[in-house]
């Protein structure tokens, strides 16, 4: 029965999010309905000292993440950034090339610190225009959107700013950079692979005589010419933020120690921070800071015009989308701390490889809940000590552990009722029926590509 009861409520809060109701309002329902069925009077309690204190814990951590990200977005697309090396990619790849042009265009964008959201929002057009120029099937146009901004930029390069390669770090006490090798080898097989299958979509479909379609909805404009920013002034921020990530990731620890006291006056009491586990944080937000700066340095006039409604949009995003991840996490707080969870949790034990393990609870949590970072939440708050005992047990890095669960987290979570995927649909004004077909493909070498990173790390020991 206790058993029965977790599985109920993760049912409940699946089925809500595909739903598309308020992750924010359910995830609490979802939880405490779970206690109220486990023990009544624990309901008060469980909300207060478990659900409220996880969700207040993650925001105080990521908020700023969320916040600068969004930020940062919004001004690379206010000032013309984002269509400029847009403009610039297509032409040096070409236009017949449209699905690799638009694939590398979001993994571009998005390991420079894009959210991905905002990626979709800037590419679409573009990519509706290469595709009715070269005769690809809309319906395509989500796929590929997928392949670029949902998978290698997301979680497998070492190195990017997005939220499910920085959750990791708090775990695990590594950086942005871990288990590099790994991170590439990942990439290869799943660009590889996924533009295979892509472009074998393309053909088929050219086979069939069928071009990009009539009377669909949510057509952007023709692409105008227009003046755009000098791209490489365009892609100046992306690489700031880039380098200035790796460089604060390396000097954090050289300036801080290991821990940092601050006591401004005599009488205060000493606030000790321990740095280990925030360093990538601070490396990320210090990079994403600087990589604002540097927008407003060289496009301080078209950026200022719209600053205040355009930034008012990035804060009220970022807000939404850390408080639907630190509301799951909180969900899965109440949910571990369940008896029905130790029967999940004595279940998932049985798999003997602690990669293996790993990488099914973080992919399985992150697709019931429908986002990576909240599902990887779950996951580690609630059996990273597992994880991190195993893997000591069998003398696997910390990098590993990483990487692994970066990158398992990417994978089943875009299921239907992923927010990511219900984004890229609305705003292509397409349907599931048409196009989801090709974005669970994409999913699906997502995973598959965890698994070849542990085959290929046991095989070599790389990291």
């Amino acid at each position: 029965m206790n058993f029965l009861i977790c599985i109920g409520a993760l049912a409940l809060l699946m089925f809500v999010a595909y739903r598309g109701f308020s992750v924010i309002l359910f995830a609490p329902i979802a939880a405490l309905l779970a206690v109220l069925l486990t023990d009544p009077a624990a309901v008060p309690p469980m909300f207060t000292g478990v659900f409220m204190d996880k969700m207040v814990g993650f925001v105080k951590l990521y908020f700023p993440v969320f916040l600068l990200g969004a930020v940062f977005g919004k001004v690379i697309e206010l000032s013309g950034f984002s269509k400029s090396i847009v403009s610039s990619v297509i032409s040096v790849i070409g236009r017949e090339r449209a699905i690799l042009s638009i694939v590398l265009v979001c993994v571009i964008l998005t390991y420079g610190g894009v959210s991905l959201f905002v990626v979709v929002f800037a590419v679409y057009p573009f990519a509706a225009e290469m595709f009715r120029q070269g005769g690809i099937p809309k319906r395509l146009i989500p796929g590929t959107i997928a392949l670029g901004a949902f998978t290698v930029s997301m979680d497998s390069l070492p190195g990017t700013p997005q939220i499910q390669n920085i959750i990791p770090t708090t775990f695990f006490g590594t950086n942005t950079w871990a288990a590099p090798v790994l991170g590439l080898v990942g990439t290869v097989f799943i660009m590889a692979v996924g533009l295979t299958y892509l472009e074998w979509r393309r053909r088929v479909a050219a086979a069939r005589g069928e071009g990009y379609g009539e009377n669909h909805i949510n057509e952007p404009e023709a692409f105008k010419a227009e003046m755009l920013p000098n791209p490489w002034i365009a892609i100046l921020p992306l690489i700031v933020v880039g380098v200035v990530n790796k460089l604060l990731t390396m000097a954090i620890p050289m300036f801080y120690g290991k821990s940092y006291e601050v006591k401004l006056t005599a009488a205060a009491k000493p606030l000790v921070t321990d740095v280990g586990p925030i360093t990538a944080i601070w490396a990320v937000e210090g990079a994403l800071i600087l990589g604002i700066f540097t927008v407003l340095v060289f496009a301080f006039k078209p950026v200022s015009q719209k600053f205040a409604e355009g930034t008012k949009a990035a804060v009220a995003g970022s807000l939404l989308a850390s408080m639907n991840t630190a509301a799951e996490y909180g969900f899965g707080g109440v949910i571990a701390a369940l008896p029905g969870f130790v029967v999940i949790a004595d279940a998932l034990r049985q798999i003997p490889n602690p990669l293996v393990n790993e990488a099914i609870t973080v992919t399985s949590l992150a697709g019931i809940t429908g986002s990576a970072s909240g599902g990887m939440s779950i996951a580690l708050a609630t059996m990273a000590d597992q994880f991190i005992a195993a893997a000591k047990a069998s003398g696997i890095p910390m990098e590993v552990l990483h990487r692994v669960a970066a990158m398992a987290s990417g994978g089943m979570d875009t299921l239907p009722h992923n927010g990511a995927v219900i984004t890229v649909l609305a705003v292509t004004g397409l349907t599931h029926k048409t196009s989801y077909g090709d974005i669970f493909a994409v999913t699906c070498i997502k995973t598959a590509a965890v698994f070849v990173v542990i085959a290929f790390y046991y095989a070599t020991g790389l990291v």
